[in-house]
């Protein structure tokens, strides 16, 4: 059986940075913009990491300019957009397709392992959240309206347990 940890996306640098460097820790992997409505979220974001980061949480934010071109720049501009903003400390990885024939294998397990709303895989807008527990399995997948601070109860069981 796969698990998240399977998957090796790509960092921003374009090299190679395999998810098993977080076996054992939960995961939160958000599909992410930085001209999107929802990107005040980067902020609720950071504080789960600040918060969790030493109980072994990680966030991993994935680029992606599929929805209404809200992320056009390259890795310089979305890094610095991250870090200047918003001080983002958690890694945000190189940009990506997460829907359609392009969309990046981590992103194809996780939509086949937690769809959305009627069983519908597609990721519908940025800022979609997934929480991976411990074990590598997909926990939960969460709409782009659900703000970061409303997973803290379910981040917390996943820590725990």
């Amino acid at each position: 059986m796969s698990t998240a940890y399977d998957f090796a996306p790509r960092a921003a640098d374009g090299t190679s940075a395999p998810l098993d460097a977080y076996c054992g820790k939960v995961l939160l992997i958000v599909n992410v913009a930085s001209k999107c409505g929802f990107t005040p979220q980067y902020t609720g974001l950071e504080a789960l990491q600040r918060k969790y980061a030493g109980r072994g949480l990680e966030v991993l934010g994935f680029p992606c300019n599929q929805f209404g071109a809200q992320e056009p720049g390259d890795a310089a501009e979305i890094a610095s957009f991250c870090s200047l903003t918003y001080e983002v400390s958690f890694p945000v990885l190189a940009k990506i397709e997460v829907n359609g024939e392009k969309a990046d294998p981590l992103y194809a397990f996780l939509k086949s392992e937690k769809p959305g709303l009627l069983g519908t895989e597609a990721i519908k807008w940025n800022f979609t959240k997934f929480l991976v527990g411990r074990d590598g399995q997909v926990a939960g997948r969460y709409a782009p309206t659900v703000k970061p601070e409303a997973l803290e109860s379910e981040i917390e069981r996943l820590l725990e347990g």
